[in-house]
């Protein structure tokens, strides 16, 4: 978020301000709002005027989600407080601002671990439902919103509702990009764990079939599961990756230097990255070269590493501001899924992205589990691929165009979360339930209270 020059604060924080998603591709010029309380929030949904509002956690999403051009966003993470803990039961009771880093540092020593985590901890709870985030662990444990027991939500109206479970406001708003209301609270179920380490397996898949087959015949032992993936890699080596896999490691398994303090949450921090950096100094050349050292270095085998939560989750948290490595231009990430039984789609995607030759060092696939019930969320039974690549590329938008018509006739999805690009006309194909969502959401909101960027550009 960068500031405007024409800035009028209150009591509330209110700026005019350039707001733009992690990859810094759209930016749009809107109000922020900081609320302190819930009062002001609700004064805040109020008076946010005919361009409407839109709730806004720590930025993470890497579309236009959390934009609202013209128009008010609510910055929420002024609400961070953690009401109560049940220590013996493993629920928190927190804000919807509350980031999961800090639910981290709280609940770790007392044993307990976030439900789902994504590759950033630096995400708010309301933000983490609003988009119903995944992790390493949804083939066993499922998106973040199936862990939520009850929420409140400041609803259009300026209504405070508790939302449980099993309901269509629950389903609409799991999922729903904050588009239902502005999430205060929630009830988090909770994971136990012994230690703040990880027990981590590390292995080479020499191709995407080979990757496949591993994951397909093994995932079921392994709680957590990603494989990074070169996707420069061309011919017989397509698709080779490092696929990596754990679990929270019992106490048992400790090194004794390790079990004095064996809920300790430490997260190290390198130097932030420029504010400036030179223009193409992520070219197929450059990142060819970091994929080859990178699968190089990668033990062909090699079981029960300990590792920190930190590492094995998070590991780009450790550089601050690392989306600016893509230059001013910024960067789009691509993230899609296609269901169980859809391979040769996969197939033919991953090669056309390794023929295209998209310079993409940060690319993952994992599989997922059971769908989740929330109306939009994006998870559905199959695997997922996210990778990151440069917004400049020459005739990127055409082809990802392409892609978007392949996953969707593989009916398979993109995922709204990272999205800044997608065309509405394949969203109904996409997501079967937004019809249902639509609806609801005229009902609740008949005024248009709550929009976004995101919102307009979809019809949402």
């Amino acid at each position: 978020m960068s500031a405007d020059t024409d800035s009028d604060p209150d009591v509330m924080g209110l700026d005019h301000t350039t707001v733009t998603g992690w990859g810094r591709t759209a930016p749009t010029a809107a109000w922020v709002v900081r609320p302190r309380t819930y009062e002001e929030a609700a004064a805040a949904v109020r008076d946010c005027g005919a361009r409407g509002g839109i709730p806004r956690g720590l930025g993470r999403a890497y579309g236009d989600a959390a934009q609202n051009a013209g128009g008010s966003v609510l910055d929420m993470t002024g609400l961070d407080r953690v009401h109560a803990i049940d220590a013996d039961g493993g629920t928190v009771l927190c804000d919807a601002g509350v980031s999961l880093h800090r639910l981290m540092e709280v609940l770790l020593p007392l044993g307990w671990f976030v439900p789902v985590t994504p590759g950033t901890r630096y995400v708010t709870v309301g933000g983490a439902i609003g988009a119903d985030i995944h992790g390493k662990n949804h083939h066993v444990s499922g998106s973040f919103a199936r862990h939520v027991l009850a929420l409140e939500l400041l609803s259009a109206d300026g209504e405070i509702r508790t939302v449980v479970p099993g309901t269509p406001l629950f389903d609409a708003t799991a999922g729903g990009m904050g588009l239902t209301g502005v999430i205060l609270t929630a009830t988090i179920r909770l994971q136990p764990v012994e230690t703040s380490l990880m027990s981590v397996d590390t292995e080479r898949a020499t191709d995407l079939d080979d990757l496949m087959a591993r994951l397909a015949a093994t995932d079921h032992r392994y709680r957590y599961s990603v494989a990074w993936i070169d996707l420069l890699a061309r011919g017989a080596a397509t698709g080779r990756a490092v696929l990596t896999r754990g679990d929270h490691a019992p106490l048992d398994a400790l090194p004794a230097r390790l079990r004095r303090d064996p809920l300790a949450f430490r997260t190290p921090r390198l130097p932030a990255t420029p504010a400036i950096l030179p223009e193409g100094l992520l070219s197929r050349t450059t990142v060819g070269l970091f994929n080859e050292l990178w699968y190089r270095k990668a033990p062909r085998a090699r079981t029960g590493r300990i590792q920190r939560i930190s590492g094995f989750f998070h590991p780009l948290d450790g550089v601050p501001h690392w989306n600016r490595v893509y230059g001013r231009g910024g960067f789009v990430q691509y993230q899609f899924v296609v269901g169980q039984g859809r391979e040769d789609a996969l197939r033919r995607i991953v090669r056309r992205i390794s023929e295209r030759r998209c310079p993409s060092f940060l690319a993952v696939l994992k599989r997922f589990g059971e769908a989740d019930p929330g109306w939009l969320s994006f998870p559905v039974p199959g695997w997922t691929l996210a990778l990151d690549i440069p917004a400049g590329l020459p005739g990127l938008g055409a082809f990802l165009d392409e892609l978007d018509e392949e996953v969707a006739a593989a009916g398979g999805r993109v995922y709204l979360a990272k999205d800044a690009r997608l065309r509405p006309e394949l969203l109904a194909h996409m997501y079967p339930r937004l019809d249902d969502f639509r609806e609801l959401r005229a009902r609740l909101d008949p005024h248009g209270v709550f929009v976004s960027d995101l919102a307009r550009r979809l019809g949402l």
